[in-house]
């Protein structure tokens, strides 16, 4: 039966019609999804994997949950380093130390030499004076002046710590302390100080003591040793 043949339903009424559009049928059912079968293959494998039992698994998170804790507390136990402290480097000293005496060197008081060692002008010998009283020991020089006379010295620069050296070398005296003299002298490195041991100069006490300061800003004459001869033996007694 057409549509135009049907019996007219209020509650149904007939959709209009459009010129030039074609009637709309019903919607074409969507088709339904496949189902498949589930794999025999899958299932048998699948059912072939067992589980393991509770108790191993419960044995398996309370050893991760031991070894967690031993390697925490290990960590908290472990004294950490500290960071380095960054060292300063201090200022060098002013003056350096003067080098130790070499051994072998004769000790006063006593003999420290022969004249036939002293026979020369400007001759010298090193040794080594140790206070009988301190037993500290300084480094020290005796020297055969022109005219015959041996006059000992300590090193030691008076009242602070520059070894004293009796130069020889005139070249190096014009030189190095840009001094022109004719004959040896003991110099100080430190401060640049010459003392002329054919001159006398004056200690603290008003005494007189060769070593008189020809240049620089020295205090006083390098401390003078007492020194007497025994037939050919050169011996040293006190130090000022």
């Amino acid at each position: 039966m057409s549509d135009e043949n049907k019996p007219f339903d209020p509650f149904k009424p007939s959709q209009p019609r459009i010129p030039g559009v074609p009637a709309k049928g019903p919607l074409p059912a969507e088709p339904l999804p496949v189902v498949r079968a589930p794999n025999p293959d899958l299932k048998t494998k699948l059912s072939r994997v067992q589980l393991p039992p509770p108790w191993i698994s419960a044995i398996l998170v309370g050893a991760i949950a031991a070894g967690i804790a031993v390697a925490w507390w290990s960590s908290e136990r472990t004294p950490k380093k500290a960071a380095p402290v960054p060292v300063e480097a201090s200022a060098a000293p002013l003056v350096a130390e003067p080098p130790r005496p070499a051994e072998g060197l004769p000790v006063a008081p006593g003999e420290i030499a022969t004249t036939d060692q002293l026979a020369k002008a400007w001759s010298s010998q090193r040794f080594i004076y140790r206070d009988p009283a301190t037993a500290l020991e300084s480094p020290a020089i005796v020297v055969h002046l022109p005219g015959g006379a041996y006059w000992a010295l300590s090193l030691r620069e008076p009242y602070g710590t520059c070894e004293l050296e009796y130069v020889t070398d005139l070249d190096k005296l014009e030189s190095v302390y840009h001094y022109r003299a004719n004959h040896p002298m003991v110099g100080d490195p430190c401060s640049r100080t010459l003392f002329d041991l054919t001159r006398y100069g004056t200690n603290p006490g008003g005494g007189l003591v060769r070593g008189a300061i020809a240049q620089g800003a020295g205090i006083r004459p390098p401390m003078a040793i007492e020194i007497r001869t025994k037939g050919k033996q050169v011996v040293a007694l006190k130090m000022e």
